[in-house]
């Protein structure tokens, strides 16, 4: 099984080093601006100390996840074999959510053969990341420390592997590399510089009455329990029905009129993350 696995990751790793000319250029995408990631001291499942300075000059993967996600399970066998091959310039650290039974979790580790530094996330530091709302989700490290992209969900293996083969300097084949504004997608801080919100419809505002929503958006704060403003809120969780009505209802008044709830298209998301369970007591948002 293990075998067939790192055959079917060498097979997607291979489309998107050799894609054939003909076709859609693959890409990814990393931040334009990158910020410096929240630096942390935490201790090892193993008592050890545990922070970002130790890894100066390697590109870091920080990996979220728990031992009751699927998605998580199913990709650390990949994220240990990523490990082993590039150890001398990658390290990847794993971030445990949720999981209070540090000997259960230690069972995990040795079962699953994981071969990185595990630490227990506390709520600030899940809070300087942006609360983690799902499961697992990754954030890509260059060797200067800073955060070029985010993960939420289980992804494509060979996606991980070629970012961080990017910014490693080592080949990509035929992959394009694009760079992007981060409008609350990394750290949701940077959420007054989007122009559009997930499920918000400001096609039918002018220009002027958009600047005036999106600032609104961002000078009041959502009322369903969480510690963010509405344009944080409609980032951080799509499904939202509080911050949902309340810019529904500021575009309203903007335009002139009553505005019919829209609808949120339909996109192509990758593998569904796990949901994180409130817990009690919890500075993040409730579920």
């Amino acid at each position: 099984m293990h075998k067939r696995k790192s055959y079917l990751v060498a097979s997607l790793l291979l489309c998107f080093l050799a894609a054939p000319v003909f076709s859609q250029q693959p890409t990814i995408r990393f931040v334009r601006n990158p910020d410096a990631a929240p630096n942390f001291k935490l201790e090892t499942l193993q008592g050890k100390p545990l922070s970002l300075a130790e890894y100066k000059s390697k590109v870091i993967l920080l990996n979220f996840w728990a031992t009751w996600c699927g998605p998580c399970r199913a990709e650390i066998p990949d994220l240990v074999e990523m490990q082993k091959k590039y150890k001398d310039q990658l390290q990847i650290i794993g971030l445990v959510v949720d999981d209070d039974d540090q000997e259960a979790v230690k069972k995990f580790v040795e079962e699953f053969g994981i071969n990185y530094p595990v630490a227990i996330a506390n709520d600030a530091l899940r809070l300087e990341y942006g609360g983690i709302p799902a499961l697992p989700t990754s954030f890509v490290l260059d060797a200067e420390g800073r955060v070029v992209q985010k993960h939420e969900g289980l992804r494509d293996p060979a996606l991980y592997e070629v970012e961080i083969r990017s910014l490693l300097g080592l080949p990509i084949g035929n992959m394009k590399v694009e760079t992007f504004e981060d409008t609350g997608q990394i750290f949701l801080k940077h959420a007054d510089r989007a122009t559009q919100l997930p499920g918000v419809d400001l096609s039918k505002l002018t220009p002027e009455q958009k600047t005036v929503a999106l600032h609104k958006f961002n000078a009041e704060n959502c009322s369903c329990g969480c510690p963010y403003t509405l344009a944080q809120c409609r980032i951080w969780d799509r499904n939202c029905a509080v911050s949902k009505a309340a810019t529904e209802k500021m575009i309203g008044a903007l335009a002139g009129g009553p505005r019919a709830p829209a609808k949120s298209p339909a996109t192509s998301q990758p593998a569904s993350p796990a949901p994180v369970p409130a817990k009690t007591p919890t500075p993040e948002k409730p579920h």
